[in-house]
């Protein structure tokens, strides 16, 4: 049975849709759409196009629902991306026809939000976390005073409500292994099972001024593969 479509579905702002992945939901096969807007400006953003909320979306979401009514019993799941998707307040009720369609739902987020988080827990099968930094640490890469606490407050939520969770980290190129290393064994130390690093992609960032060496890279990811994840894995190093 088809979900009734709703007018608050309808007014998510999407600024871009990948039909098929397999690396963005681990273990499912999914489509992502990419929710436009974020109130973070991080220095290694590759989606500099997706930052801004005032701009229209590109893909009505009308058009990524008949997509998954095409895909039912083909697709797994469909992941909402972005940008920062929370910042939408379509959010929840696109997540339920997704779910409504028999499809599972990813989430990935930097945690800005934690309350609108809160509210979206019960809807979602997975969350990818993006933890930046240590909270002190944060406003040197989003451009915003608290952004860490909301971001580990986020962590703390997602944890406590046992949603399966992968926490992601981009590493900042100026990171000494000492530094990695303590972000990493704080990461443990909250409880979180399931771990990834990955290099920052200088070619696309928001700061053209980042130049990300591979140099004494495994040096660094040495030191976190000694901490206690069930888990660990590297993206572009």
């Amino acid at each position: 049975m088809k979900p009734t479509p709703t007018p608050d579905a309808d007014r998510l702002r999407i600024g871009g849709f990948t039909r098929l992945t397999t690396i963005d939901y681990p273990g499912e096969l999914s489509a992502v759409v990419f929710c436009q807007g974020c109130p973070w400006r991080c220095r290694y953003c590759h989606n500099a196009d997706l930052l801004d909320a005032g701009t229209p979306g590109f893909i009505p979401w009308p058009d990524i629902r008949g997509f998954l009514e095409q895909r039912i019993g083909l697709l797994d799941a469909l992941v909402f991306s972005g940008g920062e998707p929370t910042a939408q307040s379509a959010l929840g009720a696109a997540i339920r026809e997704t779910r409504a369609l028999g499809f599972k739902v990813g989430l990935h987020t930097g945690g800005a939000y934690p309350d609108r988080l809160r509210a979206l827990l019960p809807l979602v099968d997975w969350v990818g976390l993006d933890i930046k930094a240590l909270p002190r640490e944060y406003p040197a890469i989003t451009g915003v005073a608290d952004s860490g606490l909301r971001a580990w407050e986020s962590l703390d939520l997602l944890l406590a409500a046992r949603v399966p969770v992968e926490v992601r980290t981009t590493l900042m190129p100026d990171w000494t292994p000492e530094q990695i290393a303590e972000l990493a064994h704080g990461i443990a130390d909250a409880g979180v099972e399931h771990y990834c690093i990955q290099a920052c992609d200088t070619d696309h960032a928001l700061d053209q001024g980042l130049e990300m060496s591979l140099a004494g890279m495994s040096e660094r990811i040495g030191l976190i593969k000694t901490q206690r994840f069930a888990s660990f894995k590297t993206r572009g190093t």
